[in-house]
């Protein structure tokens, strides 16, 4: 059950930034992130009251909350990137940069945690990984003229921030069940992105949503929540060191949703480089 439950949970983590990208054709990037935001904490929660484990929240040190608030910062200012980039940009292009989290997450695991163990195989699988990347980038792959500029940049600002989110939750993590431990750290990604609804003033756009896009920002949401839910329920009655390859897997399933549904075309060399993508983060994570 629980290898069902990870490839489940790598399917709806596919899936999420397809339905994202449908639901932000006319819908502004930041209004969407905080409506996705909200229904990721409702299922946060859910998590929190199935596990039982609201009670823990008397028991956090002040070093672990500081840590934690600091990762849902990173984790929403992550997130507000990917959904711009994913506004401007093509799916399997913004995908690609957002995976590059993973060799700055390790190489960051590496300098600040001593984490040194089969360091050279470590290295290598990062090496792979970024070769893969750059050549889901490299020039001369065909564009759709509705990209836009800029994405780049955000999708780049969206992978700094996840990987900072994976490093401050190691530190914020310690004695705190993890579903606690998300569920706060989604609680400040919900302050963080309707403060900047609010900020910009686009507060309004909620009375213009359209209603099929309002729907795949929900599904956005709920994806997102299912992903969460499979992925620890895998975690905590599978073997981690499967689970966690195949979760990040997911990329496979974005691929090729996007190719199916949004009709961006897959070359030869994007293939080439998702499969370097996946050896990579393969040998990074077994």
């Amino acid at each position: 059950m629980w290898l069902l439950m990870a490839v489940l949970s790598a399917f709806f983590s596919g899936v999420t930034a397809i339905l994202a990208k449908c639901g932000l054709r006319k819908t502004d990037s930041d209004v969407a992130t905080a409506l996705r935001t909200t229904v990721v904490l409702a299922f946060s929660w859910v998590m929190v009251a199935f596990a039982g484990s609201a009670e823990g929240l008397t028991a956090i040190s002040g070093r672990s909350l500081t840590f934690l608030l600091l990762s849902g910062l990173a984790t929403g200012l992550s997130w507000i990137c990917y959904f711009k980039a994913l506004a401007l940009g093509d799916v399997s292009r913004v995908a690609p940069i957002d995976k590059s989290s993973t060799v700055m997450t390790v190489l960051l695991a590496i300098f600040l945690f001593a984490e040194t163990q089969r360091l050279a195989v470590k290295l290598i699988g990062t090496a792979i990984l970024t070769a893969g990347i750059l050549l889901l980038l490299a020039p001369g792959r065909p564009r759709k003229a509705s990209a836009g500029k800029g994405w780049m940049f955000y999708a780049v600002l969206s992978a700094v921030f996840a990987a900072l989110t994976s490093i401050l939750a190691k530190i914020g993590i310690e004695g705190v069940a993890s579903d606690l431990a998300t569920a706060i750290r989604t609680a400040v990604v919900l302050v963080l992105a309707w403060g900047i609804v609010f900020a910009k003033g686009k507060q309004r756009l909620l009375r213009t949503l359209d209603k099929r896009e309002l729907g795949y920002i929900a599904l956005t949401g709920v994806a997102t929540g299912c992903a969460w839910l499979c992925y620890y329920s895998a975690i905590s009655t599978g073997i981690v060191s499967v689970v966690v390859p195949i979760d990040k897997l997911s990329i496979v399933v974005t691929a090729a949703f996007s190719c199916l549904f949004l009709k961006e075309r897959l070359t030869r060399r994007m293939a080439g480089g998702l499969g370097l993508v996946v050896a990579g983060t393969l040998m990074m994570a077994i």
